[in-house]
């Protein structure tokens, strides 16, 4: 066989290999979609990714209006009417803090984290209740009939709230009550007394919980000032919130997170009022809080073995591609001849490590499973390869090559913020190796008489 057929013969079969690796890479996705639906099912049974927003301070008024209508010959006319209308106070300094305890649950083959958030939120109001305005210079004030406030707390997934929790205003406990308003909404009430027009309100405010929910919770800081600080015994946290992190200290007793945010740093009490005011009606959708600017931490799990199965995969046609230019150098230098039905087994079992990877990593830990995975095709190949090549001791070093490669490879893995500078060191010193072997061919012979 002539040496540019052979290298083409090995280009289309490293090519080939890409079907059975797409494949594995389909079955790594579809694994990911059904733990995807395992922390859906779990989250329906708890809760899902908590939010929490609050207090707000919500003083409902009815007034007079005068307004200009057409009547149906179209002549403009002024007329009364009587609107229900509400004053929006967020609360000058907010302290929102707690203890995130952790719990694996099982869905089959999948762990989900979930947690009990036992927290608090503390806040201060000073505000004013504004009095009677007149509608213009000389005319009547207005006829304004102030209801009765609510002090309300947005919370994601209602479901989650655990025991009975305990609101204290000024001191007082006040009875909580279901629902972000009398309407219902996600969250929780306390209803206070009735003011007077141009009364000032001076209030300080502790709300204690506890509040499950599954792998993530969202704070939406929503006070002038505000303080939010987390702790946690799980180890491995990650900020997912669109506000900028704060201090984040981690160690292997957990984590410690605190966030100092004023309000021109968060333009959150803005798109609060928003979704307050969209479609005229209160924050009633659960979803409705992932809107809102917030303060965001994940508990994750270090160890995903489809994300790092994936990665691996990702390298697969560059195990092949090795392995392939391996045998090359060997028919060159050795003058064996292998038939193109031995390269292609052995990219088979090169590729169906992937799958062995993925398939043993759902049961034991990833690094057990990787090393199970690549001793068995490791073993596999160096037998085979030991006929292929007319010698144990070929088949050995073989082996150990690919041996080398795994151990690269899983290097590559767990430094997943080295992995480019090591793999471009990798590749560099596999060319080096390549080109000092083949330093002393003379292709042109080779070519000629191949």
């Amino acid at each position: 066989m002539r040496l540019g057929l052979k290298i083409l013969m090995v280009l289309g079969l490293t090519l080939a290999i890409l079907v059975p690796l797409t494949m594995i890479r389909g079955v790594i996705q579809e694994r990911e979609g059904y733990r995807a639906q395992a922390v859906e099912k779990v989250a329906r049974s708890v809760a899902g990714r908590q939010s929490f927003a609050g207090p707000v301070l919500v003083v409902p008024y009815r007034e007079q209006v005068e307004v200009v209508e057409r009547d149906k010959y179209g002549v403009e006319q002024t007329v009364q009417r009587i609107e229900e209308r509400q004053w929006v106070f967020f609360p000058k300094t907010l302290d929102v803090g707690g203890t995130l305890r952790p719990e694996i649950r099982r869905s089959g083959l999948y762990k989900v984290r979930v947690y009990a958030w036992q927290g608090h939120a503390q806040a201060s109001f000073d505000v004013r209740i504004p009095a009677d305005a007149a509608l213009r210079e000389g005319a009547p004030a207005r006829a304004r009939s102030i209801g009765q406030p609510r002090l309300g707390y947005a919370i994601g997934d209602v479901r989650g709230l655990r025991g009975k929790p305990r609101l204290r205003v000024d001191g007082r406990e006040m009875p909580v009550l279901q629902g972000l308003d009398e309407q219902g909404g996600g969250g929780v009430h306390a209803q206070l007394p009735v003011p007077l027009a141009g009364q000032q309100l001076k209030l300080q405010t502790r709300f204690d919980f506890t509040l499950a929910g599954t792998e993530a919770l969202d704070v939406v800081p929503l006070g002038d000032s505000n303080h939010v600080a987390l702790d946690s015994p799980w180890p491995h946290p990650s900020s997912i919130g669109t506000l900028s992190p704060g201090t984040l200290d981690v160690g292997n007793d957990g984590f410690r997170a605190q966030w100092e945010l004023p309000a021109l740093a968060a333009n959150t009490q803005a798109l609060y009022l928003r979704e307050m005011q969209r479609g005229g009606k209160a924050l009633s959708e659960p979803d409705a809080l992932s809107g809102i600017d917030s303060i965001g931490l994940a508990l994750i799990d270090p160890v995903d073995i489809y994300t790092k199965a994936d990665r691996a995969t990702k390298y697969g046609l560059l195990f092949v591609a090795l392995t392939f230019v391996g045998f090359f150098m060997f028919e060159l230098i050795k003058q064996l001849r292998i038939h193109p039905i031995q390269y292609g087994l052995v990219g088979l079992a090169l590729a169906i490590f992937f799958l062995l990877l993925v398939s043993l990593s759902e049961h034991v830990e990833f690094g057990w499973a990787y090393l199970a995975a690549s001793a068995a095709c490791i073993g596999l190949l160096g037998f085979y390869l030991s006929a292929v090549l007319h010698s144990t001791l070929r088949g050995v070093g073989f082996a150990t090559m690919l041996a080398t490669l795994y151990a690269a490879l899983y290097g590559l893995l767990v430094s997943e913020d080295n992995a480019l500078v090591l793999g471009a060191g990798l590749l560099f010193v596999i060319l080096a190796a390549i080109m000092m072997l083949t330093r002393k061919v003379d292709w042109y012979r080779i070519s000629a008489t191949g």
